[in-house]
């Protein structure tokens, strides 16, 4: 029996189609993500730790649930903090796959990100003290969703997403409709909305690229 030979080419045009099909396949695997992975632990994040806050600290002053004070800021940092982890993971996972152009905006996008958030830190820190207790959390958490949606907008010009432009639209809008609602209401609005519409579109991206 004459041995086989591992690098012998196809022998017919339709052999070679389906070789190419596997490696496109396998290719798509080792770069592709699960949209899930960025979006559920941001949207769980907010959907608690605003939802919490809005429990506690409701509008005009009400409580709805008598937590501990501290509560919801330390679960809405510490969720965020896992999310930034997870994210931060992902992204040094899936870059080592991508080369050229491609990671050199990625590398700029994220660290945007970065500078921005530390630019928002710098600022409001220097006013919130003029600030009565509820306003201050307004003032922080607008900016910040404010910012969230915004980048989200600017990475839909870069990689011409027209669902991230309308995720970063969707947050934009609802978060200047709590900012006019007030403390409270405000909270509640990103929990639902924000932390909501990012799982929800997460859930469709995913969708989309199972049937794909």
């Amino acid at each position: 029996m004459a041995p086989a030979d591992d690098d012998a080419p196809p022998a017919s045009p339709a052999e070679s189609l389906a070789l190419i099909q596997r490696e496109q396949d396998a290719a798509s695997r080792s770069v592709g993500f699960n949209p899930l992975v960025y979006y559920l632990p941001w949207g769980s994040a907010w959907l608690i730790g605003f939802g919490l806050l809005f429990l506690r600290y409701g509008p005009d002053g009400r409580v709805f649930v008598d937590l501990p004070a501290w509560l919801p800021l330390a679960s809405l940092f510490v969720l965020m903090a896992l999310a930034m982890v997870s994210t931060v993971t992902v992204s040094t996972v899936r870059g080592r796959h991508v080369e050229g152009r491609s990671s050199r905006r990625g590398a700029a996008y994220g660290f945007a990100w970065f500078f921005a958030f530390g630019g928002i830190g710098s600022t409001v820190s220097r006013f919130d003290d003029f600030l009565p207790q509820s306003e201050r959390g307004l003032l922080w958490a607008s900016v910040c969703v404010g910012t969230v949606g915004v980048m989200y907008m600017c990475g839909a010009a870069i990689w011409f997403s027209r669902h991230m432009f309308l995720l970063g639209a969707w947050l934009t809008v609802i978060n200047i409709v709590g900012v006019h609602a007030g403390p409270g209401w405000h909270s509640l609005l990103i929990a639902t909305g924000g932390g909501g519409g990012l799982i929800l579109f997460g859930l469709l991206l995913w969708i989309k690229e199972r049937r794909r």
